[in-house]
């Protein structure tokens, strides 16, 4: 036997049942907290090295989303899997741009892979538009694997800044080509197709579907499906392909566009991705662990930022959930794996989003203003309504939990850019 395969199926086992056990934890039982994080492990011995970084972003997640969700899905005295890591701070979030207050998510990603503010839109350049070193290629130069695996476009703004550079962020289909012929990373998964193809050229997924029929392929870099596969990649664009991929190179494209149609509640909203966020994260991880010098994984929930510029709160909590067991799945990896550091955060705030009592009194409002709900709080026969302020980003901090080897180093309030200070003590690093 190989030691690739004996490598896959001593991962294998141990992270499908600490799995299992994580979510049935958070929700039968989500008083108890986790019975081996990293810190808890290493505690019993010398801590080991840092090696591989798992880095969880819930895009547009703020601390009153994670209120939400916690009330909604682990009950008023639950605690949710993100915020039973051992560890955790505050980042700020402002960019550097001379006509903005707030960020986008450009921006806040290019802080995290870069270390350095940019202006909104920008994709890892500078503010006069150089390009600069990611942790995505600093960790393939120190012979890491690397992977993303994201609920929206994998040409979208956040896993884009990891793993490429362009001054303007709708250049999606530069953003692919530069993943196939640059920085290429192990594993890609997530949707966007229709910035793999050319024009006129659909794919797996049909152009202008009923659902919305400004999706068609639009891509004007040719059949970068083809060169990924030329490149040595395995295409997937459907679950069950997807779990027959075997180890090696693979790219996996699940929708034309987000795996969601992000509307206002009632009105086309749907989130039922085809394959998972926790699948994906799954499989990325058992394709990573493949790797002996260690590995980067960027997983990104897109829901909870696109459904809040709806100010749909039903569907945020859905895409908070799915969040949630893609957490459950990696912190299960690091209990096996305490050479692991985890971090879960969000690139910025979403929507103004409050928590509040459920007081037919209050006012109201309407439109941007509106409450939603109410929504059920967990073994209780009470609820909250949301309440929204903005169908924008705002500049509110946003909370970070960490576990794992210098996870310790997320205590406190820091700018955006610290995530890179840290990651790049495991990631620059060739071992």
């Amino acid at each position: 036997m190989s030691e690739g395969v004996r490598r896959a199926r001593r991962f294998a086992a141990p992270v499908a049942a600490a799995a299992a056990a994580a979510v049935v934890t958070m929700v039968i039982n989500p008083t108890l907290g986790a019975s081996a994080t990293a810190p808890q492990a290493a505690s019993k011995g010398k801590a080991p090295a840092a090696k591989n970084v798992i880095f969880i972003n819930g895009d547009g997640m703020g601390a009153a989303a994670r209120q939400a969700a916690r009330l909604h899905l682990a009950g008023m005295n639950g605690q949710l899997a993100m915020d039973k890591l051992p560890y955790s701070g505050q980042l700020t979030t402002e960019p550097d741009d001379p006509k903005a207050v707030v960020t986008d998510s450009a921006a806040a990603a290019t802080a995290w892979a870069t270390g350095e503010k940019t202006y909104n839109g920008a994709i890892s350049v500078d503010v006069d538009g150089n390009p600069l070193a990611t942790l995505g290629q600093q960790a393939k130069a120190a012979g890491k694997a690397t992977g993303l695996v994201t609920t929206a476009q994998v040409t979208d703004a956040s896993p884009a800044a990891f793993f490429s550079s362009t001054a303007n962020r709708s250049a999606q289909d530069e953003i692919a080509r530069q993943y196939i012929e640059v920085s290429k990373p192990d594993v890609i998964l997530g949707g966007g197709e229709d910035w793999w193809l050319p024009a006129g050229t659909p794919g797996a997924f049909q152009d202008k579907p009923a659902e919305d029929t400004s999706e068609a392929s639009k891509g004007t870099k040719g059949d970068l499906i083809k060169k990924a596969e030329k490149a040595g990649y395995t295409y997937v664009s459907s679950a069950d392909e997807l779990n027959r991929a075997k180890s090696g190179k693979l790219l996996g494209l699940f929708a034309n566009e987000e795996m969601f149609q992000q509307r206002p509640e009632g009105q086309g909203d749907v989130y039922n991705p085809v394959v998972g966020l926790s699948t994906m994260t799954s499989k990325a991880l058992s394709t990573l662990d493949k790797s002996k010098k260690g590995f980067f994984l960027m997983v990104e929930e897109e829901g909870v930022d696109e459904f809040a510029h709806s100010n749909n709160g039903a569907r945020v909590l859905q895409s908070m959930q799915e969040l949630e067991k893609s957490v459950a799945v990696a912190r299960a990896y690091v209990a096996t794996h305490p050479d692991t550091l985890l971090v879960v955060t969000g690139d910025h705030e979403t929507g103004g989003l409050a928590v509040e009592e459920a007081d037919a009194a209050d006012e109201s409002g309407d439109g941007i203003s509106a409450e939603d709900g109410p929504f059920a709080i967990r073994g209780s026969d009470k609820s909250f309504y949301i309440d929204w302020t903005t169908s924008g980003h705002t500049a509110v901090d946003v909370p970070v939990t960490a576990a794992g080897p210098l996870a310790d180093r997320f205590t406190g309030k820091h700018a955006n850019t610290y995530v890179h200070d840290v990651l790049s003590e495991i990631l620059a690093t060739r071992r």
